[in-house]
C-alpha cells in the first residue's frame, strides 16, 4: 500500500459567506501573457532572441495588451531582448510591457535601465510569503517578510525620477496559495500604503497559485477573501497567476474570476514550470463557447500551435483542449451519428446558433477543418461514414443507404487495421457504386419525352456480360422505360425501384447531379442502392439504375 500517511491536508479557508458560487463569468479579464518569462524559463532549451521576437510578434497579433517579457536584470540575454524591442520599435503604444524583479535594489536599478524608452511599463516585484518558505527558506517572521516588500516598493518608487514613461506597480505575494489570507491581505495593504499613489495607475496585486495545493474552490475562497479585505479595493486590480500542479489550473482560474479577480496571467497552451501555468487559450475558448467575447484574436489555432512548437521546441498533445489534433475528432459510431444529425439539423433549420452534440464549438471558428472532425476506424458507424461523404465530398447519402456503405468501410477497416482515410473511403465508394460495369454497362441512351401523353421513349445501347444490345421502349418515365428496354433483352431481370433521391454536387451552372436508386430483386427480396452522377439529372438517374443492377447481380450471381 502506498504510504499516504506521509502527507497531510493543506488548510482551507473558513469562509461561509463566500459569494462566488452564485456568480457567472460575464466578460473577459485583463489578459497578461507570461510566455516570455514564466514560460521561457521552464523550457529545456530557452528561446533565443529571434525566437523571443517571433513569440512577441504572435502575442501582439493575438491582441495581448500586457506582456511580461522577462527578468531583464537576471541575464544579458533578457536585457538585450528588451532593448531590441525598443530599438526596433516593436512595442505598440497601447501595449504594456511587464518586467519582473525581486525586491533587491541592484536588480530594480538594472531593470530601470532596461525599460528606458518604453512608454508603458508594468513593474512587477515579488517576494515569497508562504508559511513553508518563511520557515524553511527565509527563516523569517511575518514582519520581516513585510519589510522586504515595503523596501522593494520604496526602491521602485524612488526610481520613478529616472523614468519618463507611464509606470504601473505590480506586487505578488509569491506562493500566495500557501499563505494565510490574513497575512496576504496585510502585506498587500502595506505595499499599497508605501506606494501611496506614486503614479495614477492602479496597483496590481497578483495572487499566484504558485503551486496548486488544494481544490479550485479553496483558491477561489482565498482570492475572494483577500479581495474583500484589501484596502481601497476600487483603486486596485486583483490579478491571478494560476499553475496546474493538480491538473485544475483552468478550473481554478475560472472560479477565481467568479471570486473577483480582474486579471489573469498565463501562457499559451499552458507551458510553464512543472505541469505548467494556466492555459490562457483554454480559458478564452471556454468563454467563447459560452457566447462571451474572449477579448483576444484567437481564430487561428493552427498558426498559434505552429509558432508555439517552433519557438518552444515542444509538441502540443493530441488531446489538448481546442488545440490538439484529435480534440474535434470522433471515432465512436454513436458520436459520429450524433454529430452528423446535429449538423444536418442546423442546416435544415437554417440556425445561426451552434448546437451540435459532442462539439462545444464549431471547429471552423478557430481555424480547424471539418475533414478530421469524424475519422473512421473499426469503432466507427454509419453516421460517421455518411458525415465524411457529405462534408468532404458532397454526397448526401440517403439514410437507408448509410448502413449499406458503412458495412463496406467496416470491412476495409477490419482488413487493413487502423484508420480509414477519407480518400480511401471515396475510392471504396467509386468502386462499390460509380465504376461498376459488370455484368451491365450503359453505352448510350437517348430520351424523348412526349408531353402530350406524359410518356417517355428511350433508345438504349448497353452491354450485358460483354454482349452488346440495342433496345427501345416506352414507359411512364425514364427509369420505367429503361427497365422495360433492359427486360426486352435480358428477360430474367426482374426488379422494382423502391426509392429515388437526387441532389446537386456543388453549385453553379457546371455542377453535377447525384442520383440514388434503391432497388429490390423481385425474385429473392434482396435490396441495394445504386449511385449515378452526371451533369444531366436524367442521365445520373439511369446510371444509378445500372449501378444498382450490378450490385443486385453481385448478390445473386445467376444473372451473370
Amino acid at each position: 500500500m502506498m504510504n499516504y500517511k506521509r502527507y497531510r491536508r493543506n488548510p482551507v479557508v473558513d469562509y461561509p459567506q463566500r459569494k462566488w458560487p452564485n456568480r457567472q463569468i460575464e466578460k473577459a479579464p485583463i489578459w497578461c501573457s507570461v510566455d516570455l518569462r514564466d514560460g521561457n524559463q521552464a523550457l529545456i532549451e530557452p528561446m533565443n532572441v529571434d525566437e523571443k521576437m517571433e513569440m512577441f510578434d504572435l502575442l501582439i497579433k493575438l491582441g495581448f495588451k500586457e506582456i511580461e517579457i522577462g527578468f531583464p536584470a537576471a541575464s544579458q540575454i533578457e536585457f538585450d531582448f528588451l532593448r531590441r524591442l525598443v530599438d526596433e520599435h516593436k512595442i505598440p503604444d497601447d501595449v504594456k510591457v511587464q518586467v519582473l524583479s525581486q525586491c533587491r535594489k541592484e536588480l530594480i536599478d538594472r531593470t530601470y535601465e532596461a525599460i528606458q524608452g518604453i512608454p508603458n511599463v508594468v513593474f512587477h516585484i515579488y517576494n515569497s510569503t508562504s508559511t513553508l518558505q518563511r520557515d524553511v527558506v527565509f527563516h523569517m517572521g511575518e514582519d520581516e517578510i513585510i519589510d522586504i516588500a515595503i523596501q522593494g516598493t520604496r526602491w521602485v518608487k524612488e526610481g520613478l525620477s529616472s523614468y519618463d514613461g507611464n509606470l504601473q506597480l505590480e506586487y505578488s505575494p509569491e506562493s500566495f496559495s500557501g499563505t494565510e489570507v490574513e497575512f496576504a491581505a496585510r502585506i498587500c495593504n502595506a505595499v499599497q500604503k508605501e506606494w501611496d499613489h506614486a503614479t495614477d495607475a492602479p496597483v496590481i496585486f497578483n495572487l499566484p497559485n504558485t503551486v496548486e495545493m488544494n481544490t479550485p474552490n479553496v483558491y477561489a475562497d482565498q482570492v475572494e477573501w483577500v479581495s474583500e479585505h484589501i484596502d481601497n479595493r476600487e483603486d486596485v486590480i486583483i490579478s491571478i497567476h494560476p499553475h496546474n500542479d493538480r491538473g485544475t489550473g483552468v478550473a481554478g482560474t475560472e472560479l477565481a474570476l467568479l471570486a473577483g479577480a480582474d486579471r489573469v496571467e498565463g501562457t499559451l497552451l499552458g507551458n510553464g514550470e512543472r505541469t505548467g501555468n494556466v492555459d490562457i487559450l483554454t480559458v478564452a475558448y471556454n468563454m467563447f463557447s459560452q457566447g462571451i467575447d474572449p477579448g483576444l484574436e484567437i481564430g487561428d489555432i493552427k498558426e498559434i500551435t505552429e509558432v508555439f512548437e517552433r519557438c518552444c521546441k515542444m509538441e502540443v498533445n493530441m488531446r489538448h483542449p481546442y488545440a490538439g489534433k484529435l480534440v474535434f475528432t470522433a471515432f465512436s459510431g454513436s458520436h459520429q451519428d450524433a454529430i452528423n444529425k446535429g449538423v444536418a439539423a442546423m442546416k435544415e433549420r437554417n440556425s445561426d446558433i451552434w448546437q451540435v452534440p459532442y462539439l462545444p464549438i464549431d471547429p471552423a471558428d478557430i481555424g480547424r477543418e471539418y475533414e478530421p472532425v469524424v475519422r473512421i476506424n473499426s469503432q466507427s458507424g454509419k453516421g460517421g461514414v455518411a458525415f465524411i461523404m457529405d462534408t468532404v465530398y458532397g454526397y448526401k447519402l440517403p439514410k437507408k443507404m448509410h448502413r449499406e456503405f458503412a458495412d463496406v468501410i467496416q470491412y476495409i477497416s477490419e482488413q487493413q487495421g487502423g484508420e480509414v482515410k477519407p480518400q480511401r473511403i471515396m475510392e471504396a465508394f467509386k468502386a462499390s457504386y460509380l465504376d461498376l460495369k459488370d455484368p451491365f454497362e450503359l453505352v448510350f441512351v437517348e430520351i424523348d419525352d412526349n408531353y402530350a401523353s406524359d410518356d417517355t421513349h428511350v433508345a438504349l445501347d448497353f452491354k450485358y456480360n460483354g454482349e452488346e444490345f440495342h433496345s427501345e421502349a416506352d414507359g411512364n418515365g425514364p427509369i420505367d422505360a429503361v427497365k422495360t428496354a433492359i427486360r426486352q433483352c435480358v428477360p430474367q431481370v426482374d426488379f422494382t425501384v423502391e426509392d429515388y433521391s437526387e441532389h446537386s454536387l456543388g453549385k453553379g451552372a457546371h455542377a453535377k447531379a447525384a442520383a440514388y436508386i434503391e432497388m429490390e430483386d423481385s425474385r429473392n427480396g434482396n435490396r441495394t442502392f445504386g449511385v449515378g452522377i452526371s451533369s444531366n439529372i436524367t442521365r445520373a438517374s439511369i446510371r444509378g439504375l445500372f449501378s444498382a443492377l450490378n450490385r443486385i447481380a453481385a448478390k445473386a450471381r445467376d444473372y451473370v
